[in-house]
């Protein structure tokens, strides 16, 4: 694609919340280069803690732009100042917090286009190009007012959920717009165009303000997840009718080519002048990316505990709840990503840790491993914070059932049950909702990828492997988003040298790299706690009912 003689460098960026993550990747996706620029430590003018601003208002949480872009230019500076040979790059795609919004002014694209190379980024496009210097991000949750008006409009959660994918949530983007239009309607009308996190990035790699892409579009209550297109109802419930010209076109798909890098990049940093701009993804989708193929799952056993199925394509299309998301994937429209959140993850185990194996992962093992799978038919539920599955349910919640009957309510169960009956409840919650999600005579699933900090216990690795029935398996990429990112990027480069043709499995081979398999499921007890999903279903249905 270039006359560029060094071997093809890939860019993966990562704009999370507390810091910007670089990721290069050779042709054979191996690791060339990782850094990071943390916003908090690195960029303490800005004051933000955990790269973000609370308030003033309640629930308002934001992040300065401005940080953002000078945090674009300290990373390059590393990158070249650690001998990244930066002119082999062949092409930039990335990750980006989803739901967090842009607000670009009426002057943001002759300025992204003027760009002197001399000069830094943040000193030329802010504020003068940002209607809003503070982006509302994920972690707001000011919008409840706009969130209620929303489903309404749609006839409710259910029916905003089968069309967008999610029911309406503070975060989601569609709602932070229509606040931002109620109290500051003037900042709405000097608004020219509202991009995501994602497609802010790669705005700022072309000098011209790109469309979003279908994955991060998927998390703003705004588009038709099946069809991948903007819908008209929401749009104008959101933002009124000139909501569409503001987001620009229909959202595009993972292995475009946006277009090259501006001359600034060229110049001031060295990239060559064909190196290509794909779109940045969210940052749940480009973990998928890195992580699994579709009909694999990714379970992130961190401080929440998330679930992502990579559902291939089917006759019919997944289900939707209210309780779950369905994304787009970034490299497939027929492909699509069930995600489950849950609050209560690494804190509830741990304090199960605590109380009942003396603080000490090693002995919560052994306790799992000398009780019987199945818990001898007792069921612990724990919620120390308010739930999003089953949502709103906090405490803890025990049971005991004999065979498949109707558990029954129990003051506690044996102190030597709880290390088991967490494990065995979250991970049976998570169980319980999969053949809900998948379409009709859906393949079996194939991988499931551990991931956070949990994901290191071999004891509750091998519980994963039981409950879901599927091998498990471990990854090497510790930035996922930022690999997923770079992947992207060698995926259009891939295909822009095939002519536009390939799917990002016809390149990948369906192999992902650096996977470890360290559990395999004892068939047996896969059957046993097959039969033991209508237990916990039971459990949880009178933990909602005690609850409300």
């Amino acid at each position: 694609m270039s006359s560029n003689p060094s071997a093809p460098l890939f860019l993966g960026l990562d704009l999370s919340t507390q810091q910007l993550k670089a990721i290069v990747i050779a042709q054979d996706s191996t690791l060339i280069h990782e850094s990071a620029v943390h916003f908090d430590s690195d960029l303490k003018s800005y004051g933000t803690t955990n790269g973000a601003h609370q308030g003033p208002g309640d629930g308002e949480v934001t992040s300065p732009v401005a940080m953002w872009l000078e945090a674009i230019d300290v990373l390059f500076d590393r990158m070249k100042n650690a001998g990244v040979p930066i002119g082999a790059i062949e092409a930039i795609s990335g990750a980006g917090q989803q739901h967090g919004s842009v607000y670009w002014s009426k002057d943001a694209e002759s300025l992204l286009g003027a760009l002197d190379h001399t000069q830094p980024l943040a000193s030329q496009l802010s504020p003068a190009a940002f209607s809003l210097p503070n982006s509302p991000t994920w972690q707001d949750s000011s919008t409840t007012k706009e969130c209620r008006e929303l489903e309404e409009v749609v006839g409710g959660p259910q029916a905003l959920a089968d069309l967008t994918g999610s029911r309406a949530y503070e975060r989601f983007t569609g709602n932070q717009i229509a606040k931002i239009r109620r109290l500051h309607p003037d900042t709405y009308e000097a608004t020219s165009r509202i991009s995501l996190v994602s497609s802010f990035i790669p705005s700022v790699f072309l000098g011209r303000i790109v469309p979003v892409d279908i994955s991060d579009a998927s998390g703003m209550n705004l588009m038709d997840v099946i069809t991948c297109k903007w819908d008209d109802k929401l749009l104008e419930a959101c933002g009124g009718p000139e909501l569409r010209s503001k987001l620009g076109p229909e959202p595009v798909i993972g292995g475009t080519v946006l277009g090259k890098v501006s001359n600034w990049w060229t110049q001031r940093y060295g990239l060559h002048s064909e190196c290509i701009v794909a779109p940045f993804a969210g940052d749940n989708p480009a973990s998928v990316v890195a992580l699994s193929a579709p009909g694999d799952a990714v379970l992130s056993l961190g401080t929440s505990t998330t679930f992502l199925l990579s559902i291939p394509g089917a006759d019919s299309p997944p289900k939707r709840f209210t309780t779950s998301h369905l994304l787009s994937h970034p490299t497939d429209i027929h492909v699509k990503i069930a995600m489950l959140c849950y609050k209560n993850g690494a804190l509830a185990r741990q304090q199960v840790r605590d109380r009942y194996a003396e603080g000490d992962w090693t002995r919560f093992n052994e306790i799992i491993e000398a009780s019987p799978p199945g818990n001898n038919g007792d069921f612990g539920l724990y919620f120390p914070l308010p739930e999003i599955i089953p949502p709103g349910v906090v405490g803890r919640y025990t049971f005991h059932a004999e065979g498949d009957v109707s558990p029954s309510v129990v003051p506690d169960i044996p102190a030597s049950a709880h290390p088991r009956a967490i494990i065995e409840s979250q991970f049976l919650s998570i169980r319980s909702r999969i053949a809900q999600i998948l379409p009709q005579n859906s393949p079996p699933l194939q991988r499931l990828v551990a991931t956070g900090g949990s994901s290191a216990n071999p004891t509750i690795r091998q519980l994963a492997a039981d409950i879901f029935g599927m091998k498990v398996f471990v990854s090497s990429t510790k930035e996922a988003a930022g690999m997923g990112g770079a992947l992207l990027a060698k995926y259009a480069w891939w295909k822009a040298i095939r002519g536009g043709n390939g799917s990002f499995e016809d390149m990948t081979g369906g192999e992902i790299t650096g996977l470890r398999c360290v559990a395999e499921p004892r068939r047996d007890l896969t059957d046993l706690y097959e039969r033991l999903v209508d237990v916990y279903r039971a459990c949880e249905a009178q933990v909602v009912q005690v609850s409300f």
